[in-house]
């Protein structure tokens, strides 16, 4: 199978998102296409995939040219994608949403959907339970069951938007080999859309880069990390690090006195933390491992079983979210149209969700705000612009603009999920900020570097068990990664 695009154009209002884009995809070839957050990546790969219709241009496959107009439409044609939000129905089952959308739907026999989902599942190495409801998944585990469920529809180009966010090493390893396979065996076109430019040197044939929805350049593989930065961003970047904080005479922010946490995957039993104001504590682990739930306890979204929680001395313990906000502490979910923002929802409509007390809103003030944080934070989008509408990485930075500028204590997951290298760098600036001020900040993240560059300390939870890496700078990836994987020796500490 050969696809070529040919003079693809695409408008969002006055945004130019994709500018007489021309590339060609052979068949048996891992192509990655970069380009940083709100290049217009996802904007062509959806055009490709049958979520958007180009302005103008042509789409062939084969040397034939093809008009489609739908996602189901592409399938038919043989084109499918994992969306970086993986598209599902939280209230089905993980074997309800691989059959929805099949030929038969809901007729299909469950035991052979069952087959065909185990089969795959197993070339892959993905543990699903088929029976689990998708609101209890990861963003990892719904990102898999969403290529298992594309590849049972017989696809023949695959597009990943950034497919391994919240997996394991060993995950991404399997992932890997399999993509290669289908591609080298199966003759498969595989398009990975990553900002991870360690995934793209170790997994693709060549590049294409995109930079203010132009193609700038092709670029075929092996290439350095700063060829394919400089080429993304028309120069390097230096490294970054951060500066360290004296935390022996800092106060305690938070503290988590024996909690029992429980969830239908883990329980985290006798779990003790204590956080400094200023401190940055990274939380490593595979999906379900427990950090989840103890990020959520220290938020009030989850209540412990046992044990007390206590925020700068007060006993929290029984107190809801709204009442943790009210004491300065704030959480960033994985999922950002999921539980941080608002589908539907203008970038004005979310300041003022934020912002505005009272059940009256003052649109006027609420809008000059918005067009302040747009300004301030860089988002590339208007105040009248959808949520979802904005590039992820763009979603992040107003994610980041709708929290309290100097908080008590911040809770992220994978702060920097689906962001370019510039503007991860860009978000841990804003961090690092508010740390220097005395902010106290846990976050979890599947980028070993990033917990290692950002981190005091490092927690590493393993099946509800949790270990403890005191110094952060003085770790390796390896000992890091093997913590993670289960293997740890007698004599290692655990929290």
């Amino acid at each position: 199978m050969d696809i070529e695009l040919r003079h693809i154009h695409k408008h969002f209002g006055s945004v130019h998102a994709n500018s007489d884009i021309n590339l060609t995809f052979h068949g048996g070839r891992i192509i990655a296409i970069l380009g940083e957050n709100g290049a217009g990546k996802s904007t062509l790969m959806k055009i490709l995939s049958g979520f958007q219709s180009a302005n103008s241009g042509e789409i062939w496959i084969d040397d034939k040219r093809v008009a489609y107009h739908g996602p189901q439409a592409a399938i038919r044609h043989g084109i499918g994608m994992l969306q970086q939000d993986p598209l599902d129905v939280p209230a089905f089952t993980v074997i309800e949403n691989f059959v929805y959308g099949q030929p038969g739907g809901i007729g299909l026999s469950r035991r052979k959907a069952q087959r065909q989902f185990a089969e795959i599942s197993r070339r892959f190495g993905f543990d699903l339970d088929p029976d689990m409801l998708i609101a209890q998944l990861s963003i990892g585990q719904r990102q898999q069951l969403e290529i298992v469920r594309l590849l049972t529809l017989g696809v023949k180009a695959l597009i990943l938007d950034e497919p391994t966010t919240g997996i394991s090493a060993e995950q991404k390893t399997i992932l890997f080999d399999a993509l290669r396979e289908l591609a080298r065996r199966d003759g498969m076109i595989v398009l990975l859309v990553s900002h991870k430019l360690e995934d793209v040197i170790a997994l693709c044939d060549e590049v294409a880069v995109l930079r203010a929805g132009r193609l700038v350049g092709t670029l075929p593989m092996p290439a350095t990390t700063g060829q394919l930065v400089k080429l993304m961003f028309g120069q390097e970047l230096g490294s970054q690090t951060r500066e360290p904080v004296d935390l022996e005479r800092a106060q305690e922010v938070l503290v988590l006195e024996r909690v029992q946490l429980r969830s239908k995957r883990v329980t985290v039993d006798n779990f003790a933390l204590r956080v400094r104001a200023g401190e940055v504590i990274g939380l490593a682990g595979l999906d379900g491992s427990g950090q989840e739930i103890v990020m959520r306890a220290c938020t009030g979204l989850l209540h412990c079983y046992l044990g007390r929680v206590l925020l700068a001395g007060q006993d929290m313990t029984t107190k809801s979210y709204r009442q943790f906000m009210r004491e300065g502490v704030v959480f960033g979910a994985a999922g950002r149209l999921e539980e941080g923002l608002i589908a539907g929802l203008t970038l004005t409509e979310h300041v003022a969700l934020a912002t505005e007390d009272g059940t009256l809103v003052n649109w006027p003030r609420a809008r000059q705000h918005t067009e302040q944080q747009i300004k301030i934070y860089d988002v590339r989008g208007r105040p009248d612009n959808r949520i979802d509408q904005l590039s992820g990485g763009n979603q992040q930075r107003m994610l980041m603009a709708l929290m309290p500028s100097q908080p008590r204590l911040m809770v992220l997951e994978h702060p920097t999920r689906g962001l370019d290298v510039d503007s991860a760098r860009w978000i841990w600036q804003q961090l690092l900020v508010r740390r220097a001020n005395g902010t106290a900040i846990l976050f979890s993240s599947p980028d070993l570097d990033e917990l290692m560059i950002y981190s005091d300390r490092i927690l590493v939870f393993y099946a509800g068990r949790v270990f403890e890496i005191a110094d952060a700078h003085n770790t390796t990836v390896d000992e890091l990664g093997r913590l993670i994987g289960g293997r740890f020796d007698r004599q290692e500490q655990a929290v």
